[in-house]
């Protein structure tokens, strides 16, 4: 049996359900060939998988040369991804240093992979040449930690003095204490990798839309299976569980959070999910953080009432609100405005709700939730920087409604895209605006 979501966006993929509830994707579309590993291999993508990845090492050059950089070295796994499109134990690999990258402003792109694993970085374009990781943290090295950091920062400075011309001013995401020494001892002087990489993905291509819009699309699956089985009696681990289930059914990869409550628990928020029962008129709250098939991310929430009963007086109340935010701060983005001017323009949280407020008006997303993150204008001296909003970016426009020591709370969060006249919302999951 096929069973079509009914609010697909730009591609026809359905779910096939078969015996024993096996789901697979069903594509319909013409997709181009790529070489491809890990979740999605086997598939065919909704656009040049190629042209994105050489995009994105170029915008990381870009930004190396920007600063006069020789180099970057990437601990992070979002980095990494992004620059080479190599993937290997992403999670793992994020809590244990086995994989890194090095991406010089002009030469070979190297992949430092976990037991030098060649096969991962097969026939992707960015990748000149891989080789075994050194591993110094102590889990690998143990009592051999100072060794083996000895023998990685040599083959580091080995390649900046290569490639480098000259120039040792290197940038890095991440490095323990061990590294930063044994790396001055050669003269290398250590830059902010970070900043290097935010930036650097702060503008998607015409591709990585397409991608994110791949994901989404997944995403918007996994929540109709969620409403789908919402019923009195689950738990909210259980319901939970169908995000999951669909995401990596349809080839995503993770997701970031658990987000999600129910009844008393949505307020305040940032509770995650567990084994509450969910019962007949809970407010239940979601948001998705949902890192979907080609790594990319579909961050957007939804609040349902539970059961077939209409929402209660209080629940349309907190709704109206939240939709009411949510729609008067898309309505403003375009490009050119500044970060301060949306934070000035932003939407005037009652009092009531103030104390509750989300931690930013709108925040980037790409592979994960990226720079910026736009502050409200009560905390924007405190927390808040000044940007432009620029063509390309993709935002996240949030809303969480919930009184301080009420009963429950409602979160909404919509996916949007900055064109050059304005901007388009890429999510589509309907809201329930028959609490309006």
């Amino acid at each position: 049996m096929i069973v079509a979501a009914r609010w697909l966006g730009y591609i026809a993929l359905e779910v096939a359900t078969q015996a024993g509830g096996v789901m697979t994707a069903v594509v319909q579309e013409r997709r181009l060939e790529a070489r491809q590993h890990g979740a999605m291999e086997y598939s065919r993508a909704p656009t040049d998988l190629d042209a994105v990845r050489m995009y994105r090492l170029g915008r990381v050059r870009e930004e190396l040369k920007k600063r006069d950089y020789a180099a970057i070295i990437l601990y992070d796994q979002l980095n990494t991804r992004y620059a080479t499109d190599a993937t290997d134990m992403q999670i793992w690999c994020s809590h244990n240093e086995n994989r890194y990258v090095y991406v010089p402003a002009e030469g070979p792109v190297i992949v430092f992979e976990y037991a030098g694993l060649e096969h991962l970085s097969e026939g992707l374009p960015g990748v000149d040449e891989v080789r075994d990781a050194i591993c110094w943290y102590y889990f690998a090295a143990g009592s051999r930690c100072q060794e083996m950091v000895t023998q990685w920062a040599r083959e580091i400075a080995d390649l900046v003095s290569q490639h480098g011309g000259g120039n040792k001013r290197v940038a890095i995401d991440r490095c323990g204490p061990l590294g930063v020494q044994e790396l001055a001892r050669h003269g290398i002087s250590i830059r902010d990798g970070f900043e290097v990489m935010e930036v650097a993905r702060e503008i998607k291509s015409p591709g990585e839309i397409l991608l994110m819009r791949h994901a989404i699309n997944v995403c918007e699956q996994g929540l109709e299976a969620m409403r789908e089985a919402l019923r009195p009696g689950i738990t909210e681990n259980a319901l939970w569980a169908k995000l999951h289930e669909r995401n990596i059914a349809l080839g995503g990869e993770w997701i970031e959070t658990r987000l999600l409550s129910s009844g008393p628990r949505t307020n305040p928020w940032f509770r995650e999910s567990s084994m509450r029962v969910i019962e007949k008129g809970d407010m239940v709250s979601i948001d998705t953080d949902l890192v979907g098939p080609y790594g990319y991310c579909c961050d957007m929430s939804r609040s349902w009432v539970c059961g077939d009963g209409p929402a209660s007086d209080e629940q349309r109340r907190l709704y109206a609100a939240a939709v009411a935010e949510i729609a008067h701060n898309t309505a403003l983005l375009k490009p050119g405005m500044t970060y301060r001017e949306v934070a000035e323009r932003a939407w005037k949280i009652p009092d009531e709700f103030y104390e509750n407020r989300y931690s930013s008006v709108m925040h980037a997303v790409g592979l994960c939730d990226e720079y910026p993150a736009i502050k409200h204008l009560g905390d924007f001296e405190a927390k808040g920087y000044d940007g432009i909003i620029q063509p390309g970016m993709t935002l996240c426009v949030e809303s969480y409604i919930g009184t301080s020591g009420g009963h429950e709370g409602v979160k909404l969060e919509e996916q949007i895209l900055i064109t050059e006249d304005g901007h388009e919302k890429l999510t589509n999951y309907p809201l329930q605006l028959e609490f309006l």
